[in-house]
């Protein structure tokens, strides 16, 4: 049986990353999933994700966002495409509020360039997006979109062609660990390495088998609108965009393709006990929530959806990430809990498990999102704020 140097539990956004970070460092990598990477049914699928610097959740992320940049771009490079585009990001709200605040005291904190618009002078450049008169703007112009599933498959094959191997259609049963030795146990017999790390998405809670690590999945809609005019359309300068209101946060993207234009609800969100088997029905509350918000704030975009998805959030219990060693086993590693908002720090969270991983220390600062912090609570979530 041939014994690897790492093991990679679950190759989505996080895992394949992390694969691709260990293998092309020259170590010997075993990645494992039930489904293939860029798959659709998890948390990293759905064309599209929203990346930025001047972070309002808190501004601690910001170093491992100007890391995130530098390896997309190496990752683009590697795979000779496009996964980013720089199309900015137009945030809408109140100005004392989590959104334009929390902006604000990112991009002070660490000298990034953002733009205060008052709601006139946003709705003359932006006229695709309403903004009523007691709501401010803020503009993110290094702010963008990434290709989510491209993203996905470019770190798995960067990972392939730098000598990982990466198997997928298996069910892990689960794992044992003592030190020097990993062995994880599935329905295609067991495979054994120096150390593991767990990046499950939706199923870390099972994986971890960690009660410190308390996490709950939250089934998440998305849709699509017929975006004919050029004040939506990516190609014609429009953004990418949130509000902040007092009914919920919603988030979208101006049409790339003729799919039109994204659009969903960032606050809210029903429970999912079991990711697997999830019916992934239609949620016609959610529905009318997401269609009412494109009535009253996009003009000229028509309130009727053509297609939908479902993807999960796994929630911490303060919506920051858990990025840690295992509490009981030296050698395991995970990032869990991305809680909505972390596809794009997948590349740098790679990094950060593979720093530990082959090096036992990272540069990285991570400190802020371990296990370690009183209670989950050190920082606010959005919806204490």
């Amino acid at each position: 049986m041939k014994h690897y140097d790492c093991i990679v539990l679950g190759t989505g956004g996080v895992g394949s990353a992390a694969c691709w970070q260990l293998s092309r460092r020259g170590a010997a990598v075993l990645g494992l999933d039930r489904f293939p990477p860029g798959h659709d049914r998890g948390s990293s699928h759905g064309q599209t994700r929203i990346i930025r610097q001047a972070y309002f959740e808190h501004a601690d992320y910001v170093p491992l966002l100007l890391r995130a940049y530098e390896l997309w771009a190496e990752l683009e490079q590697a795979a000779g495409q496009t996964l980013f585009e720089g199309i900015g990001l137009l945030q809408i709200g109140p100005a004392d509020g989590a959104v334009i605040s929390g902006v604000l005291r990112a991009a002070a904190l660490h000298s990034l360039p953002v733009e205060t618009l008052s709601a006139t002078e946003s709705n003359r450049r932006f006229p695709g997006f309403h903004v009523p008169d007691h709501l401010t703007a803020v503009f993110e112009s290094r702010a963008g979109l990434l290709h989510v599933e491209a993203c996905v498959r470019a770190h798995a094959a960067a990972a392939v062609a730098a000598g990982a191997e990466l198997l997928s259609g298996l069910t892990v049963q689960g794992w044992d660990a003592k030190p020097g030795e990993v062995v994880v146990r599935t329905d295609r017999g067991d495979f054994r390495a120096a150390k593991l790390i767990v990046t499950a998405g939706a199923w870390s809670a099972d994986l971890l088998a960690c009660p410190q690590v308390p996490l709950r999945v939250l089934r998440k809609h998305i849709y699509w609108f017929p975006a004919p005019r050029p004040e939506h359309q990516a190609s014609r300068g429009a953004p990418t965009f949130l509000y902040e209101l007092p009914h919920g946060v919603f988030y979208g993207f101006p049409a790339i393709n003729a799919d039109g234009l994204k659009c969903g609800e960032h606050s809210g969100g029903e429970p999912v006990l079991d990711p697997l088997h999830d019916p992934r029905l239609a949620d016609e509350r959610d529905q009318q929530r997401v269609s009412s918000f494109v009535g009253d704030y996009l003009p000229g975009v028509a309130p009727q959806f053509h297609s939908r998805s479902v993807c999960f959030y796994t929630m911490s219990p303060d919506e920051h990430f858990v990025v840690d060693r295992h509490p009981q086993h030296a050698n395991v590693c995970f990032a869990a809990g991305l809680s909505g908002h972390g596809f794009k720090f997948t590349g740098v969270l790679g990094q950060v498990l593979a720093d530990w991983t082959l090096e036992g220390k990272t540069a990285l600062p991570v400190e802020f999102l371990s296990m370690d912090r009183i209670g989950f609570h050190s920082h606010r979530s959005l919806r204490d704020r």
